[in-house]
C-alpha cells in the first residue's frame, strides 16, 4: 500500500481488511547504508523490475499457506495472492497483496538495510492473518448474523490510533500488541489465522477465555465449509507490482516522508538513572550506546509486540534512546548488561503504554 503511501489509503473503506497498521512502513535509514550494489536499482521504476511471485522466494510461502489450507478440509478455498506494495487484503475482495520486495533477493537487502525485513515466522503471519480477510470475504461471513454477533458490525469506522484494552481474554493475540481489538474484521483475521496455524493448540491456549466462542465458531465454519466453493471465487486486486510506475528511491523517500517521530524528549534524568557508572571508572565498562545498537531490534520486537504501538513509532523511539544515550556519553558494566536490557525494555514499555493511554510519550 505505499505506491500511495500507505497511510493514506488505510481509511477502512478503500482498503480494508489489512495488516498494515500492525506494521506500517518503518522509519528508513540513508539511502547511503544501502550496498553499493543494491544503490544502482533506486532509479529504476518498480514496475520495470520483471518483479513475479511466481519463482521467487515468496513462492515457498504461498504454498506452505495452501497446504495449511489443504490440512484444514478447506479444499476449495485458494485465495490469489499477488504483489503490490505491502501487505494487504483490498476490501471485500478475497485476494492477498504481498510486499514486493520479498520477492528479490536485491530487494530484501535493500529493504533490510533500511527497515526490519520480515523473517519467515512473520511471513506466514501475516499470510495467514490475511487468508482470514480472505476466507471472509469469499464466503461473505460478515454479511451474517452470527458474525456480527460474535464480531461486531463490519461497517464499524477504522480506528488507526485505536486504544486497545491491554491483556483482554476477548480476543486471540496473533500479530503484535493487541491487533484483534482495532476493527471486527481484524478481530476475525486473527482468529482464523491462530485456529489455521499448525500446533498452535488453541483449545489449550485459550481455555476459559471469551476469544474461545470465536474460534470454536470459526472450527464449525471450518468444517461446514469444507468442500463449499466460495461465494466470490476471483476477487479484484489492488495495485499490482506492474502498475507501480514510482522509482524504488522514491517509494522508500515516500515511506521516509511519512515517518512517525517521537518528538524531542528529555529522556537525560531517566537514562543517568539506569546507566550510573562512573565516568573514572576504566575496568569492565564499555559505551552503552553500543549496547543498545546491538539489541536495537530485540527491544523494538518486544515493546512492539506487548504494546501494540506502531512498530514504526516504537522503532524511532528505542532509536531516540540510543541517541541519547550516546549523546549523554553514557557506559554500561559489562558485568550487568542483562540488567541494563531489561530496565530499557521496561522503560520503553513505559512510554509506549503512556502513549497509549494520553497519546504522547511523555507529558509536560
Amino acid at each position: 500500500m505505499l505506491s500511495a503511501p500507505k497511510a493514506a489509503r488505510l481509511d477502512g473503506q478503500s482498503y480494508a481488511g489489512t495488516a498494515t497498521s500492525a506494521r506500517l512502513r518503518p522509519s528508513v535509514a540513508n539511502f547511503e547504508k544501502a550496498p553499493a550494489e543494491v544503490q544502482e536499482i533506486l532509479s529504476q521504476p518498480i514496475q520495470q523490475l520483471g518483479l513475479k511471485l511466481e519463482g521467487s522466494p515468496l513462492e515457498r510461502f504461498v504454498q506452505q499457506l495452501y497446504k495449511e489450507l489443504s490440512e484444514k478440509g478447506l479444499s476449495r478455498f485458494r485465495p490469489r495472492c499477488y504483489l503490490t506494495d505491502e501487505w494487504g487484503c483490498p476490501n471485500q475482495e478475497p485476494v492477498i497483496g504481498i510486499p514486493f520486495y520479498l520477492a528479490d533477493p536485491k530487494l530484501q537487502r535493500l529493504e533490510s538495510e533500511m527497515n526490519d525485513i520480515e523473517d519467515a515466522r512473520q511471513i506466514m503471519m501475516y499470510l495467514r492473518h490475511e487468508a482470514g480477510h480472505a476466507f471472509n470475504y469469499a464466503y461473505a461471513l460478515y454479511k451474517t448474523q452470527e458474525w456480527r454477533h460474535l464480531f461486531g458490525p463490519f461497517r464499524r469506522a477504522y480506528r488507526d490510533n485505536y486504544k486497545p484494552v491491554p491483556f483482554s481474554r476477548q480476543f486471540v493475540r496473533h500479530m503484535e500488541g493487541w491487533y484483534a481489538q482495532k476493527h471486527p474484521d481484524e478481530d476475525f483475521a486473527e482468529t482464523f489465522a491462530v485456529w489455521l496455524t499448525p500446533r498452535s493448540n488453541w483449545r489449550k491456549r485459550y481455555k476459559g477465555w471469551g476469544a474461545m466462542k470465536k474460534l470454536l465458531y470459526m472450527d464449525r465454519v471450518g468444517h461446514r465449509l469444507r468442500e463449499a466453493d466460495p461465494i466470490i471465487d476471483h476477487g479484484d486486486t489492488d495495485i499490482t507490482v506492474d502498475e507501480m510506475s514510482v522509482t524504488v528511491g522514491e517509494f522508500y523517500q515516500r515511506a521516509l516522508d511519512q515517518q512517525l517521530t517521537p518528538g524531542e524528549l528529555p529522556l537525560d534524568t531517566d537514562l543517568h538513572d539506569i546507566f550510573n557508572v562512573s565516568k573514572r571508572r576504566r575496568k569492565n565498562v564499555r559505551p552503552a550506546v553500543d549496547l543498545l545498537r546491538e539489541n536495537r531490534k530485540v527491544l523494538a520486537d518486544k515493546v512492539n509486540y506487548w504494546t501494540g504501538v506502531q512498530r514504526p513509532l516504537v522503532k524511532k523511539l528505542i532509536e531516540t534512546i540510543e541517541a541519547k544515550v550516546g549523546e549523554l556519553g553514557l557506559r554500561a558494566d559489562v558485568r550487568c548488561e542483562k540488567e541494563y536490557l531489561t530496565e530499557v525494555s521496561v522503560y520503553a514499555t513505559a512510554l509506549a503504554m503512556n502513549y497509549i493511554t494520553r497519546g504522547k510519550f511523555i507529558l509536560p
